[in-house]
């Protein structure tokens, strides 16, 4: 699902679609007569108005974004429909151990939320702007990402109960290797929204490309006329500054994770090394390709795959058996 939706995003896909119809959306178009339609609708947006439009985009050509935003809604119903289903039959069979049945209705909650987040975010380029709000698009992959973050988590805490074990809690360095990720996945995703990853310019083994942005460490052209929280949040330049050294910050505390786990839970310490390492070394590579497809989409899988492990390590953590 989160492979599927940066794909959405690279393949300038998420407009494509101007509607959001939960149940009738399921189908895409069957008939001629209903894609055109489709088509007109989208015809009516700045994005076709302004860019696509004027490029000559035909009808052959708006097919293959509306498969990516159709493909990615459609997994996201399935998304709901595996999580709720089996919910919905362990909770009639009372096979739910005491004290998950809130907090696995909480994560059915999250998963609706995050259908309501993702319209709210295309909304936001379908009148005045060709492209989504970077602010709706990061808010949508963040709280994607904090729900499969609390999946995994319950995942382990269920395994824990099944072994007679008591529930985990966040530890210090639990907290603080998931909170330095989540504010680097947060930059990713605003990076992305911004269009922000060619700005250092691309090239193999060039160095004006990474580790320097455009010939400096620090980036010229950042536009400080109204702020610095609003560049912090606005300027592509300092966008693309920050998730790319904050990374190392995050890797600072990781590697602290993964030492103080290397000897009880070696595992874990190497998935978590191999995941990070693995990371940083797509995120290079995504900036000296010129953001090529494949590669950026890489880089977003093992974003969450990162995630998922360094939830497991802030588990192992908080464990009764390990210290703080």
């Amino acid at each position: 699902m989160v492979v599927v939706g940066g794909i959405t995003r690279l393949t300038e896909s998420g407009l494509s679609i101007t509607e959001w119809r939960p149940i009738s959306g399921m189908l895409p178009p069957l008939t001629q007569i209903q894609w055109e339609a489709q088509f007109a609708a989208y015809q009516q947006i700045p994005q076709f108005t302004q860019v696509n439009g004027p490029a000559g985009m035909t009808l052959a050509a708006y097919k293959h974004i509306f498969f990516w935003e159709w493909f990615h809604r459609l997994l996201g119903r399935l998304v709901g429909l595996a999580y709720a289903l089996p919910l919905a039959w362990f909770w009639l069979r009372g096979a739910i151990p005491q004290g998950f049945h809130r907090r696995l209705l909480a994560l059915l909650a999250l998963g609706g939320l995050q259908g309501l987040v993702g319209w709210w975010m295309v909304s936001s380029g379908l009148t005045h702007d060709v492209k989504v709000s970077h602010l709706r698009l990061a808010t949508h992959l963040a709280l994607a990402l904090t729900t499969l973050a609390a999946l995994a988590w319950t995942a382990l805490d269920l395994a824990a109960h099944a072994r007679g074990e008591s529930r985990a809690r966040l530890t210090r360095w639990g907290g603080l290797a998931l909170g330095t990720l989540a504010l680097q996945l947060v930059y990713g995703a605003m990076l992305a929204g911004l269009r922000a990853g060619p700005v250092a310019g691309a090239g193999w083994l060039n160095w004006q490309a990474w580790p320097l942005m455009q010939g400096s460490f620090f980036p010229a052209g950042i536009d400080w006329s109204q702020g610095g929280f609003h560049a912090l949040l606005y300027d592509p330049f300092l966008v693309h500054f920050v998730h790319r050294w904050w990374a190392w910050v995050v890797v600072g505390v990781l590697l602290i994770v993964a030492r103080q786990l290397r000897t009880a839970h070696r595992n874990a310490s190497v998935v978590l090394h191999s995941a990070f390492g693995t990371q940083v070394l797509l995120g290079i590579a995504t900036v000296m390709s010129g953001v090529t497809l494949w590669v950026a989409a890489l880089h977003q899988l093992t974003g969450a795959l990162l995630l998922i492990a360094a939830t497991w390590c802030a588990h192992l953590m908080g464990s009764r058996n390990e210290l703080d």
